[in-house]
């Protein structure tokens, strides 16, 4: 029998508490992607499904990782009703701790193999899957707070609540920086005063924040295992929303460059450039930080306190702060 993190019997009542299905029928396998959740292959005699369990309320969380499953039920029902984003249907979920003390969510399972695990994939087919990962982000990114949820806010603005929506995105970034770098000074990668640098950084630099842009849907965790393909590189899923967040699409391309995702395939598919100016670099340049200094607190959080990681991770932002510094003076 495959080895389960949780018992065949919690794992047949969370799935029986959603879908009509003899428990005879039911088989589960961990799904070995993904470093968050633990998350399960569910086969039964009403089809074939994906079991995603969140991990304890206590294993350590950015501030925005805290319940973030909950807000994607209803990111899934929004991007299948208003694309043609492959995004699973959401079969069930539960956020009450009532059959057991964590989050679920039970998934419509979707076809496909996550890109990184997809071998046989040449460079042809990895160009092929970039252009339509590019035209989906595109379709992504014309759903707005503004016209889908009815507000002008700006932020994490899903249930799980991790930050007051801000009326504009230099003020809700504003709150992300300082929010995360709590986080860095808790793990006890930054003393209090290494983290002001930081913080004082982006209030020397929030002009460049401070204009008028949507208030887009960002996915934030684009990369090759969140990406599903099959045997000819078509993207059959784009995968994992919880981390989903309203605001610049500069913050999203950062992300995007730093997993490898944003070559020219890719923007040939979104159909678009970017913002090049040295106003966007410098932008480029924090939202990287921003992405950099996460990994300090998942390493000793949730990483058996890996501080040696972390002092890489800081010694990378250090480094990108410094960059920014001398780019900034060549541009003044």
């Amino acid at each position: 029998m495959t080895d389960l993190a949780f018992s065949h019997d919690i794992l047949s009542q969370l799935t029986i508490a959603h879908i009509e299905t003899d428990p005879g029928s039911l088989r589960f396998e961990p799904i070995r992607t993904g470093k968050h959740n633990q998350s399960y292959w569910v086969t039964c005699d009403q089809g074939h499904f994906a079991l995603r369990i969140a991990p304890p309320d206590d294993v350590g969380f950015l501030f925005y990782e805290q319940l973030m499953m909950r807000q994607e039920p209803a990111l899934h029902h929004l991007i299948r009703a208003q694309t043609h984003i492959p995004v699973a249907e959401v079969a069930g979920y539960d956020f009450s701790h009532t059959y057991i003390d964590r989050d679920y969510l039970l998934m419509t399972a979707l076809s496909g193999t996550p890109l990184s695990d997809a071998h046989w994939m040449t460079h042809q087919h990895r160009q092929h899957t970039l252009y339509q990962v590019g035209e989906y982000l595109r379709e992504l990114h014309t759903l707005t707070a503004t016209g889908c949820l009815d507000t002008p806010t700006y932020g994490y603005l899903g249930a799980h609540h991790p930050m007051q929506p801000q009326a504009i995105w230099a003020d809700a970034f504003e709150v992300m920086w300082n929010k995360l770098l709590d986080d860095v000074v808790a793990c006890g990668s930054y003393s209090a005063r290494e983290a002001q640098v930081f913080r004082d950084l982006y209030s020397d630099y929030r002009p460049y924040f401070d204009r008028p842009i949507a208030n887009t849907l960002l996915h934030m965790d684009v990369w090759s295992q969140n990406i599903l393909v099959d045997r000819e590189g078509n993207v059959t899923g784009l995968v994992d929303f919880d981390r989903a967040l309203w605001g610049d699409v500069e913050i999203e391309f950062a992300v995007l460059d730093y997993c490898g995702i944003s070559e020219p395939a890719f923007w040939e598919g979104y159909g678009s450039a970017r913002d090049t100016s040295p106003a966007a670099e410098i932008r480029r340049q924090f939202y990287l930080l921003y992405e950099v200094q996460k990994y300090m607190p998942i390493r000793i959080w949730r990483r058996n306190n890996d501080r040696t990681g972390a002092e890489k991770y800081k010694a990378h932002s250090f480094s990108l702060a410094a960059s920014l510094l001398r780019q900034s003076r060549d541009i003044l």
